[in-house]
């Protein structure tokens, strides 16, 4: 059966989401033409809006439309501490359960030579000039437990290594291979309370 071609286009776009296949793609396709006119608007008006107004903090990488975001700028977040993540996704899972009162870094990607992925050498670069400068005690690596993983938090431990800071890691509470943005409140929370330190700081006890 040929489908109209702005029907087809649109199917198309929809398919480009995370998880999403042709049949949902189709699916949420036909709920929102079955949708009042104004909510088409308001859902056009909506994405045109975070567009224009949303943008990485420039000191932890968040999705925020202020400068720093209200996580960095909180004064009653513990500064001693950064946790840092693969991506905002990870970051408002952890901020959602709820479990973790210190600040953020995301990173944005994970290094995985094998499959050519690198981290950009100025976020690096940001994230060493960020934990140099302020009054970081402690560095937790939050990151999936998978080879990905596991070599992203060496590549920064070995960073971190001229540095006064200790750096610890989720424990494996979470399931190998798994993902922290899926990850339930209480595996979060048990895999926080239960880090493994890999180096310990001196100097900023």
């Amino acid at each position: 059966m040929a489908l109209a071609k702005a029907l087809e286009d649109l199917i198309r776009l929809f398919e480009r989401f995370p998880g999403i296949g042709e049949k949902s793609a189709r699916r949420m396709v036909l709920f929102l033409l079955q949708q009042p006119k104004s909510f088409s608007e308001s859902l056009a008006e909506c994405i045109a809006k975070c567009n224009s107004l949303l943008h990485p903090c420039s000191r932890c990488g968040n999705i925020t439309d202020e400068d720093p975001c209200s996580i960095c700028c909180d004064p009653f977040r513990d500064k001693s501490t950064i946790c840092i993540v693969e991506s905002v996704e990870d970051l408002i899972t952890i901020e959602q359960a709820g479990i973790y009162n210190g600040l953020y870094f995301v990173l944005g990607s994970l290094y995985s030579p094998l499959d050519d992925e690198e981290i950009a050498p100025q976020v690096l670069e940001r994230l060493v000039k960020r934990v140099s400068e302020e009054e970081v005690k402690e560095v937790i690596l939050a990151f999936s437990p998978k080879v990905e993983g596991e070599l992203t938090m060496n590549l920064i431990s070995k960073i971190m290594e001229p540095l006064p800071v200790t750096v610890s890691r989720l424990s494996y509470g979470l399931p190998v291979g798994g993902s922290v943005s899926f990850a339930d409140r209480t595996t979060l929370h048990a895999a926080l309370e239960a880090r493994t330190y890999i180096k310990r700081g001196e100097g900023r006890q």
